[in-house]
């Protein structure tokens, strides 16, 4: 299929192939017919990608931040390597989506195949939508008319938040597209509405819609205009639909409202706010979100879970659907909105031409004989994929940042690359000369030229993954962790024959500085202290979610078990984990986890998520027949009592390297597994009972 994306680096804007998506779980799949293109937030994105790297930052500044403190912990290069990988990541355009449903997934009643729908879907001939981001369209109103729904919506929530009542004065700083949609909405509800604009199109416009629309350009004083409109009252509310960076329009918006009037940004401007503006007057101002209750909810969105309506009115699908009827009623008019309609092949007539584009709204036009193939064929390759032969299936950060770019310098012969949209796989099977791209990673089990598949998807999904590709009679390389719980790791082994090999991405044993500890300081009882400064991850983000991620200890610090159970040359025997907090079973971000080890060796793991992000993130310290190791970040080993060995210096090398070459070598010519399996499942088993411990105020058992 076919996909509008652009590049954060450059700039440019593309027509891509890529395989379309699947289906999933509680999604519908929608074949395009229409989709609208949002020129006002559209046009942000493309000056943004074509603004240079200084124009960038001045953007961003707390992106800048970031970047410093990231040098100061990485070192350059590997930061400059993270932002040049972090831009070069495609961005699909548009969210404004109509078409006709062609597969329902499992757990979805309200859509038929063959509904025509309206979604958030991008400018793709197929998009996979959540059926909480998805309403069905009213016979009356055509396609081109649907696409409004969800910019309708925008400007929908925004008018929830000023709860306007019948006869209020309500002044609507800007008249693009989402700005002339709110305020005949706003019309409909028995306002009495001024529109704000420079445009003599658009106040054109909004005059016809019965909308009082005046133009500062033309020698009007806003603020006096709306004060005498008013009898020195002032506006009601005030909702700023309008894109600018200059502070003014926040400074006029509050001369212009009465007191205890209402301010309302849908927009993005300048927020420099008198605080005696507010003040004396008492305003309010709030901040509208995008589509309305549940945006940016993964429990939503994602998961399917509505807010329950006698509590939360309106949500984004609720919204959705106000629009459509809103339309079908006849309460709001926007075909007279569309000043262009454009065939999907001739994207490039509104891109090449967005930042001095006319015109209100323009709708791209798809073909309906299009491909809906789940894979593409990128290149020939370079390889001989009859031996050895790999597949990937994820394609998020630690793919396109880490894995692809030592899997490409090794030369690797990578066959394919699964990606659940389809884009980001084609986007790094383009960069890394990967063959083939998939939606569908079932092709890659399939394939007899695929001995070994790699799997970095979300951690709920591999353990099942796991199972397939073994069940495919595959080598199985999995990132952290194996498995979630229990349960999945005996339904793995019940899997695992022995006929193929199960590794899993412990990475830092591999690492030249624990290379050289393992060397120095041989199989000899030890204490080792591990700390992971690890830094704060926002408590919503799938992470720390224990049925999507499993949390940071089973999810992250299980690379320290095994670092430790690699050095001591021994087993976990007994588990003990304490957390910081008044209640410590919700605070795993902190914690503290003591291991006993068969051959007498202690280790702690310090996971911290409260420290400095300036301070390194790693250290590792080991204390053995009075010598002393330390590892600082993965960039200096130092000894001390150590006969000839005082300092090891490298760039930061967590052992990535290492291992993904060991890994290649050893499916194309055979050898023993990179690790154990039985230390495998020992850490694994560990990082379980250390969730356990905390929760049972207790050390556990293996």
């Amino acid at each position: 299929m076919k996909q509008i994306i652009q590049s954060f680096k450059t700039g440019e804007t593309v027509l891509e192939t890529v395989p379309a998506p699947e289906v999933k779980r509680g999604a519908v799949l929608i074949q395009t017919t229409r989709s609208l293109v949002s020129l006002g937030t559209e046009r942000m994105l493309v000056e943004f990608g074509k603004a240079s790297l200084l124009q960038k930052a001045k953007q961003q500044p707390d992106k800048v931040k970031q970047v410093l403190d990231k040098i100061k912990t990485d070192g350059l290069m590997p930061t400059i390597n993270a932002v040049f990988n972090k831009l070069g990541q495609p961005l699909p355009l548009g969210y404004c989506n109509v078409g006709r449903v062609i597969a329902v997934g499992e757990g979805v009643t309200e859509f038929k195949i063959g509904d025509r729908v309206a979604s958030n879907g991008s400018h793709a001939e197929y998009v996979c939508i959540p059926k909480n981001l998805v309403a069905a369209i009213p016979d009356n109103v055509s396609d081109e008319e649907a696409t409004f729904t969800v910019i309708g919506s925008i400007g929908l929530q925004g008018i929830r938040l000023c709860n306007p009542q019948l006869g209020e004065t309500i002044v609507v700083v800007g008249l693009g597209l989402i700005g002339l949609i709110t305020a005949e909405m706003l019309v409909a509800n028995g306002c009495r509405v001024v529109g704000i604009d420079l445009d003599p199109k658009k106040i054109a416009i909004a005059k016809k819609k019965g909308i009082i629309a005046i133009n500062p350009r033309e020698s009007v004083d806003a603020v006096k205009y709306v004060t005498e409109l008013t009898n020195n009252v002032g506006a009601d509310g005030v909702i700023i639909t309008a894109s600018a960076k200059t502070d003014e329009i926040i400074a006029q918006a509050a001369k212009m409202s009465r007191k205890r009037g209402r301010i309302i940004l849908v927009g993005v401007i300048g927020l420099n706010i008198s605080r005696a503006d507010f003040y004396e007057k008492e305003l309010t101002f709030q901040v509208s979100c995008s589509y309305g209750p549940g945006r940016y909810d993964d429990s939503y969105e994602k998961g399917g879970q509505d807010y329950p309506l006698p509590f939360v009115r309106w949500t984004e699908k609720r919204n959705f659907e106000a629009v459509l009827y809103a339309i079908s009623t006849g309460k709001l008019e926007v075909a007279s909105l569309i000043t262009e309609k454009v065939e999907l092949d001739n994207f490039a007539n509104i891109y090449s031409n967005i930042s001095n584009a006319n015109a209100i709204a323009s709708i791209l036009v798809y073909p309906q004989t299009s491909s809906n193939a789940v894979s593409v064929a990128i290149t020939s390759g370079n390889f001989d994929k009859t031996q050895g032969g790999i597949g990937i299936i994820g394609a998020g950060n630690f793919t396109g940042m880490t894995m692809l770019p030592i899997l490409s310098k090794i030369q690797a012969p990578l066959v394919s690359i699964a990606s659940a949209s389809g884009l980001t796989g084609t986007t790094l099977a383009r960069k890394f000369k990967v063959a083939n791209s998939t939606s569908d990673y079932k092709t890659i089990l399939a394939d007899p030229s695929v001995s070994l598949v790699i799997i970095t998807t979300r951690h709920n999904e591999h353990a099942r993954m796991v199972c397939e590709s073994l069940d495919a009679g595959k080598h199985v390389f999995v990132e952290k962790p194996l498995a979630l719980n229990k349960q999945e790791l005996d339904i793995i082994l019940s899997k695992h024959t022995g006929a193929k090999t199960l590794t899993v991405g412990f990475n830092r044993r591999f690492s030249p500085h624990i290379q050289k500890a393992k060397q120095l300081v041989g199989n000899v009882p030890m204490n080792i202290i591990a700390t992971m400064n690890a830094g704060s991850i926002p408590a919503n983000v799938w992470v720390h979610d224990m049925k999507v991620g499993g949390g940071r200890i089973i999810g992250e610090a299980c690379h320290y078990i095994d670092l430790i159970t690699y050095l001591t040359g021994s087993k976990v025997k007994a588990v003990c984990m304490n957390a910081m907090g008044q209640n410590p079973q919700a605070n795993t971000d902190n914690a503290s986890i003591l291991l006993q080890y068969e051959n007498g060796s202690t280790g702690v793991i310090n996971y911290f998520a409260n420290g400095s992000k300036a301070y390194s993130k790693e250290r590792i310290e080991v204390y053995a027949q009075e010598r002393t190791l330390i590892t600082d970040n993965f960039r200096t080993t130092q000894g001390y009592g150590f006969n000839g060995f005082s300092k090891l210096k490298t760039g930061i090398d967590k052992g990535h390297e290492a291992q993904f070459k060991l890994l290649a070598e050893r499916v194309k010519a055979g050898g023993a597994p990179l690790i154990p399996l039985d230390e495998i499942v020992n850490t694994t088993l560990a990082s379980f009972a250390a969730v356990e411990s905390l929760m049972q105020r207790e050390w556990v058992t293996l």
